[in-house]
């Protein structure tokens, strides 16, 4: 693939050509040249856009794609589509499935069905047979597969010993155990954030505690084993604390946030629409606030969209009875760039890398492109339309985002939006 990219604006700190207006020139995968203006004397594939800003290619962290078992959710194929589409050259994958990716093979068949495609796909393996919380999967195995870390999604361990045991077990080979946090026995059949807004529509709530308490006894057995831990998805004030006194430590502890944890409060509930209730909750104003002050002083080590389709059946139901969890991929960076500013949202979308085995590209000479591209500019009212998925639970349908995202660009290869 040979592409001319004309006066785009790079992002990218690490670079020498940071916030500069250049063209680039890829040829065959690679960055051959960077100036002012480069004639396209060879007739290759002219890329020119609107305000064009590129950056290294995005990571999310916490994606599910269905596949294998729920197909009508979401596909491989599509899920790789809609990340590339949405900016994202590589996504770590979930094992929420059916079957549980919880062996070598089934590890093997997440990457052989997404191999020589645009974006890197990353399996976390389960971290326990079938998710069920009881014996520890194939940790090893599954790492010579391909596994980059391995934790039970969305299902949190009550056995400490086991927690115990992965940590000091998958240290042996430099393994990443993720420990889901919420105690699960003071959250049983809660739907929202338990608060003010809980009690005056009489839903069931989580107390933030819940979360708080299992982070404080993971980190205690992190500090025990000495192990590798990536707590994803915290939503609270006090988690936050808990991680910044863990780092001080020194610590290997790692975590993400959703975006929408950054976005929305525990008010939107209010109507009762289930493409509001995920897992963890939508929580108050000022546990945000926190939750943004910890991505600024790097508490929070990353974003994820936490994109999980859901099908229509499972969301167009009761309340109570509607399962967790929205898409938001394709909504990601509009999302980000409402509250932060644009250097700011690259930022927090190309951290994670590393962190899950993953290296970072820097837009340079000679270096492989590994290149997202984008439009920081440009308000809209996130619509079906937008979305790429085969489902469309997203919080942010009707949400006021801005930003658009052109396409991507990794292992030769090029996807516009």
């Amino acid at each position: 693939m040979n592409v001319l990219i004309k006066s785009a604006t790079i992002i990218d700190s690490k670079s020498a050509f940071h916030n500069k207006n250049q063209d680039i020139l890829i040829e065959n995968g690679l960055i051959t040249q960077i100036a002012d203006s480069i004639e396209n004397s060879n007739s290759y594939n002219e890329i020119s856009k609107n305000n064009l800003h590129i950056s290294q290619g995005w990571f999310d962290s916490s994606v599910c794609f269905g596949e294998p078992g729920f197909e009508e959710r979401e596909t491989i194929h599509n899920g790789i589509m809609t990340a590339a589409k949405s900016g994202f050259t590589a996504v770590a994958v979930n094992a929420n499935t059916y079957p549980i990716i919880d062996s070598h093979s089934d590890v093997y068949f997440l990457k052989s069905k997404a191999k020589d495609n645009l974006v890197d796909l990353l399996p976390i393996g389960a971290l326990t047979m079938n998710s069920d919380g009881k014996d520890l999967a194939e940790l090893f195995d599954m790492t010579s597969a391909g596994a980059v870390a391995f934790g039970d999604y969305k299902k949190s361990l009550s056995n400490a010993n086991l927690i115990k045991v992965a940590l000091q077990y998958a240290s042996s080979f430099d393994g990443m155990i993720c420990s889901f946090p919420q105690e699960k026995s003071l959250t049983e059949n809660s739907v929202m954030h338990e608060h003010i807004i809980s009690t005056s529509i009489g839903l069931k709530g989580a107390p933030a505690i819940a979360e708080e308490l299992q982070i404080a006894r993971d980190l205690v057995l992190l500090e025990y084993t000495n192990g590798k831990l990536h707590i994803p998805t915290i939503s609270t004030a006090k988690s936050v604390d808990l991680i910044r006194n863990a780092k001080r430590n020194n610590l290997n502890v790692s975590c993400s946030v959703a975006i929408h944890n950054l976005i929305f409060n525990d008010a939107m509930l209010s109507e009762f629409n289930t493409n509001f209730k995920v897992n963890p909750p939508l929580r108050s104003k000022s546990d945000i606030e926190a939750l943004i002050a910890g991505l600024k002083d790097g508490t929070i080590d990353m974003v994820t969209s936490d994109h999980n389709p859901l099908n229509i059946e499972l969301k167009k139901i009761e309340f109570n009875d509607a399962d967790f969890g929205t898409i938001g991929l394709e909504s990601a960076f509009g999302a980000l760039n409402t509250i932060f500013s644009t250097k700011t949202a690259i930022k927090l979308l190309t951290n994670g890398k590393e962190r899950f085995g993953l290296l970072s590209q820097t837009l340079d000479l000679g270096n492989k492109a590994n290149i997202t591209l984008f439009n920081p500019k440009g308000p809209y009212i996130f619509k079906e339309s937008h979305i790429y998925s085969k489902s469309s639970n997203s919080i942010y349908l009707g949400s006021k985002l801005n930003g658009h995202v052109y396409g991507t660009i990794n292992h030769n290869k090029l996807e516009l939006s």
